[in-house]
């Protein structure tokens, strides 16, 4: 049976593609569906702002009439000019359990990529380091995170057949919440805090965290994850959007900000309650019950989701780190959480990964981008 590639050119072919996953994964519980709004807002070329310097297409397979897979390409030249490399990236790939189906798919990414010069692809990866990216390679059964791929153990058989190969790997922790914060560990925390001039920034109003810190706070994450894999500096416009996109969910309990004696940023920690379970039950939507799910979610939490940590270079050395990750462990010990999932985490940045040698842990998930030559 042959499959047919059809390329998205329509609203309704939009909505096709974005819930596509909704159905291949209806059965499988450790699936976590993507935000709609945000699959809209992030896939529209009138929305997203990354298409200041991102060109793509999407297409989705067909057989028999009903549609069998998707796939994404996409062209980041910001990333190219910054890493010198011409590789076009493929993302938002889902299929049935058809190598067929696969190949077909990747082939469309492929021949699209020569047409535009160049001479590579990999993925799965978004349009920037703030969307989705990596393939689960291990962890299956392991329910996801909201910021995180699941995927079938199928997937990364059928790529590599079809002569992708490893380009890099990241690592997902399990951290568990100690039972109290040693006196020890808190006397030293106080120790680094005062030697280096940093105190934590109380804060209860969303408003004020991003009127007064949500340019600092991008601005920190450009400084700080520039050199990591595939990432580009933000523009002005996506960091106006992700501030609106993001900062006006983050909870007090859970978001600490650390500043100098002059109030500006230094440092930073964002996770939330997990909604793993709540987008599970709403199928990624927020309305019309979506938002009863979530807030429910939000009332008394076991899980937390370890979004984004910062801290300026400069600061680094001094233990600041060390302040920053006592200062969340004592709110998950407060609001009940029993351990936090991480985000993705190279598997050679040995400097993150050093954040969690002092807890009980373990690294339960990895998630790869393939690469092919073309």
């Amino acid at each position: 049976m042959s499959v047919e590639i059809k390329k998205v050119e329509s609203a309704a072919d939009l909505r096709r593609f974005i819930d596509f996953p909704l159905r291949l994964y209806k059965n499988e519980p450790n699936y976590v569906p993507a935000p709609r709004l945000d699959e809209m807002r992030t896939l529209r070329k009138d929305k997203n702002p990354a298409f200041e310097f991102c060109e793509a297409e999407y297409w989705t397979a067909w057989r028999e009439g009903k549609i069998v897979g998707r796939i994404a390409g996409i062209i980041n030249h910001r990333a190219i000019e910054r890493w010198g490399k011409a590789w076009a990236r493929f993302g938002w790939i889902d299929f049935i359990d058809d190598i067929e189906v696969t190949a077909a798919l990747l082939e469309t990414v492929e021949k699209w990529a020569i047409a535009k010069g160049m001479a590579a692809v990999h993925g799965p990866l978004g349009f920037t380091d703030l969307d989705r990216e990596g393939m689960l390679i291990e962890g299956f059964d392991e329910m996801a995170t909201l910021a995180t791929i699941y995927n079938f153990p199928y997937y990364p058989e059928y790529l590599e057949k079809l002569g992708y190969k490893k380009d890099t790997d990241w690592l997902q922790f399990q951290i568990f919440t100690p039972k109290e914060i040693p006196e020890k560990v808190q006397r030293v925390t106080e120790l680094l805090a005062k030697r280096s001039g940093v105190h934590l920034y109380e804060w209860t109003d969303k408003k004020v965290i991003v009127q007064k810190y949500g340019k600092q706070l991008f601005s920190l994450i450009d400084e700080t994850y520039s050199g990591l894999y595939g990432t580009t500096p933000l523009s002005e416009r996506q960091v106006n959007a992700y501030i609106k996109q993001y900062l006006g969910f983050v909870d007090p309990r859970f978001t600490k900000i650390l500043v100098d004696t002059h109030d500006q940023l230094i440092g930073f920690g964002i996770s939330m309650p997990s909604l793993s379970k709540a987008f599970i039950k709403s199928r990624g939507r927020l309305f019309p019950f979506g938002w009863f799910y979530v807030l429910q979610a939000l009332k008394h939490p076991k899980i937390a989701d370890l979004y984004l940590v910062a801290v300026k270079p400069e600061y680094q050395a001094r233990g600041v780190l060390a302040i920053l990750m006592n200062e969340m462990q004592r709110s998950a010990l407060e609001a009940g959480i029993e351990y936090a999932e991480t985000n993705l985490e190279l598997e050679d940045n040995i400097k993150v990964q050093s954040i969690w040698k002092d807890y009980p842990k373990r690294q339960h998930k990895r998630n790869r981008v393939y690469k092919k030559d073309i």
